[in-house]
């Protein structure tokens, strides 16, 4: 069985695109292998800047003779409809068969479909996959109609076994396949030949290509932190930028270089951002005191005087970048120590929603919600105002405007430099979170009280003008508001009425169907938890519903009693007493409420159930009040014993008329006592099997 060998050689590959791509071209060929009947043992993909590679091994040399058998026509059909078939499969009528069906008999033709060479297949498939490989941006280029994401200089296609390789002869866009490629663009120019993929990837590295990502990144990473820790120094981590490094270059030679030292005072955070986003440097920082002092930067060639030049350029660079982020950070100081004022009265002339007014009306909301909320963290409802107010202030700033992703963090030097204290600073950059799934949550009480407000105002807000979530769509992100909204109640254990907050916050058009909206989010990020939609459903049902920590701390204990075996089975015996009394109800047009009378009772089990009842249904009471759920399943799980006895030694529907109605009234009692939990008739089906 031969293995395949494919590189696609070109100009350089941006770094975003090269995984997908690489990733792509095993996908698209080798679905198209198989679909032609071509097998393989396995398959990897490699992308470096200039080349995307693919190597499959163990391959059919050819595909499987088929035999194939097609449906005619009825005999005695019309003969243009018999000569048809007959062109269709190339068979003559003698050769037809004749087989008896219900409806009369119909010709077959059976015929053999021979299997192809494999390198026939190869050549078809890997055409089609090259025009039609889905590149997020393609170009043209010369006169040709080949479209590809760089002008595409050549195509290594061979397949190859012991006895050595052939070529796999196609040609797209003018380009003619071969067996030979090219290495490193600077230190190893000029083409080679190759036979198979052991010798491709061992001459690549021969002449500096590394053709796999992830050794590449491998490198970079464990280079540039030798040469951090010699100095006594850390590389700050940053896996999208190695990723994106790691896309850069073919042979990566890691360097260390010094920032200037006019540059080091700046906050760490703007020298990390510009040396990334401009430069692509990896920043190097001082373990105990957190400043950053050097730069990594992975180069793409060795040179004679061990990267010196390459240095000196980058430092050039990196200096004229960090001199313009220096001056808007002084910029920005003068502004922050007079108090901001020039900042926020700026934002009045920014739209947030042109239904919603302009950043400053928000802000106010904000402030104003944040000044309620705030109390039921323990907070200062001034601080929180006065936090609300400056947290959105740096939106305005020309580090911002530069760096949007530094906004909240400029914001917390900035307050800090107005003279503010630390705790109302740190809500600039806190009350954003969490900003996803797996975002931390802030747990000081300002930042808290500053975030819900945020998430509320931007929910309530949108909900107002009905600017809904529909389907996929949310571009507003407030499914991701609404997550923020209760992690940060949860996380936080936060008690509050959230109807009563979105009464409060200003224009919330309709806080049911918001309310509605949490409690869709919540099941999902419940469900994650491994808490089921329909116990949710079941405590949404009791009062005190738009308090997302009571709901959840109920749920919670709902979904580890009903992991029990008393649970199963109590929630078997609530359904049967639920459904016997809702069916006596409906035939007598009747409610079955009055308080049952242990006199009337004929049988031990009968008395044990009414003492039961009795003495837990005070426990449960007692328990949901001070609202400790654990010691209510406690007191649940208590009547699962006597309930069970009951069904079992008691028929409910008795001849006799007033015991009968006694009964009812006793499953009423089961019913208001159970419910007093959750709704457990909203428990899907499973729920309600008996536990063994």
């Amino acid at each position: 069985m031969p293995d395949l060998l494919i590189e696609l050689f070109s100009e350089e590959i941006p770094a975003r695109m090269q995984t997908k791509a690489g990733e792509d071209l095993r996908t698209l060929v080798t679905n198209g292998l198989v679909e032609a009947g071509l097998t393989y043992a396995g398959a990897g993909a490699f992308a470096t800047p200039r080349r995307l590679a693919l190597t499959v091994q163990g391959l059919l040399a050819e595909s499987p003779t088929l035999t194939e058998e097609r449906k005619g026509p009825k005999v005695g059909a019309p003969e243009k409809a018999v000569e048809g078939f007959l062109r269709a499969t190339g068979l003559t009528l003698d050769q037809l068969e004749i087989r008896d069906e219900k409806k009369g008999q119909v010709y077959y033709a059976t015929f053999e479909k021979p299997g192809r060479k494999a390198a026939e297949i190869v050549a078809e498939v890997l055409a089609e996959a090259i025009q039609k490989f889905p590149w997020p941006k393609s170009m043209r280029w010369g006169t040709g109609d080949l479209r590809w994401v760089r002008p595409l200089h050549s195509i290594l296609c061979i397949l190859h076994d012991e006895a050595g390789h052939e070529i796999v002869p196609l040609e797209i866009g003018g380009i003619v396949s071969g067996d030979t490629t090219e290495g490193h663009r600077f230190m190893a120019p000029g083409r080679f030949r190759v036979g198979s993929f052991d010798d491709y990837a061992a001459a690549l590295s021969r002449r500096h290509v590394v053709l796999d990502a992830d050794d590449r990144a491998s490198h970079i990473w464990a280079d540039a932190t030798n040469q951090a820790f010699a100095c006594g120094l850390e590389v700050v981590e940053d896996h999208g930028l190695l990723v994106e490094v790691s896309g850069l270059v073919e042979w990566p030679v890691v360097l260390m270089g010094e920032i200037g030292e006019t540059f080091l005072d700046l906050p760490p955070e703007v020298l990390k951002t510009s040396m990334k986003e401009h430069q692509k440097f990896f920043s190097v920082k001082d373990p105990a005191t957190g400043r950053i002092l050097r730069f990594v930067t992975v180069a793409n060639r060795e040179t004679r005087d061990g990267g010196a030049e390459i240095l000196r350029g980058n430092q050039k660079v990196l200096s004229a970048r960090l001199s313009d982020a220096k001056f808007f950070w002084e910029n920005d100081l003068r502004v922050a120590k007079a108090g901001m004022g020039d900042w926020l009265d700026s934002l009045g002339q920014v739209t947030f929603h042109n239904k919603l007014g302009s950043q400053a009306g928000r802000i106010g909301r904000i402030a104003a919600l944040a000044c309620e909320i705030a109390p039921l963290l323990g907070a200062d409802a001034d601080q929180a105002e006065t936090a609300a107010r400056l947290a959105k202030a740096d939106l305005s700033s020309e580090m911002v405007y530069e760096f949007p992703e530094l906004q909240g963090v400029m914001g917390r030097y900035y307050i800090e430099a107005a003279g503010h204290p630390a705790e109302v600073a740190a809500v600039a950059a806190e009350h954003y979170q969490p900003l996803g799934p797996s975002d931390a949550v802030p747990s000081a009480p300002l930042s808290v009280a500053v975030a819900l407000a945020d998430k509320i105002d931007t929910l309530t807000g949108f909900w107002a003008i009905d600017e809904k979530p529909t389907g996929s769509k949310d571009p507003f992100a407030l499914r991701r508001a609404a997550l923020g909204v209760i992690r940060l109640l949860l996380e936080n254990g936060v008690r509050c009425s959230l109807a009563e907050v979105f009464a409060r916050a200003n224009g919330a058009a309709d806080a049911a169907d918001l309310l509605s909206f949490f409690h869709d989010r919540l099941k999902v990020y419940l469900r994650d938890k491994g808490i089921p939609h329909d116990v949710i459903d079941a405590c949404l049902a009791m009062p005190g519903a738009d308090d997302i920590a009571l709901l959840v701390k109920r749920a919670e204990a709902l979904e580890g009693f009903l992991k029990t075996a008393d649970g199963g089975n109590l929630v078997q015996g609530f359904k049967r007493a639920n459904n016997i009394l809702a069916q006596a109800e409906a035939a007598d047009g009747v409610e079955y409420s009055f308080g049952p009378d242990v006199k009337l009772a004929e049988t031990e089990e009968e008395r044990a159930l009414f003492a039961a009842l009795e003495g837990e249904g005070r426990a449960i009471s007692s328990a949901i009040e001070a609202e400790d759920f654990a010691a209510a399943m406690r007191g649940m799980a208590a009547l699962r014993a006597p309930i069970d006895a009951f069904f079992e030694a008691v028929q409910v529907n008795s001849d006799n008329q007033v015991v009968r109605r006694n009964r009812l009234n006793l499953l009423h009692v089961i019913r208001t006592t159970c419910s007093q939990v959750a709704d457990l008739g909203r428990l899907a089906g499973e729920r309600g099997a008996p536990v063994l």
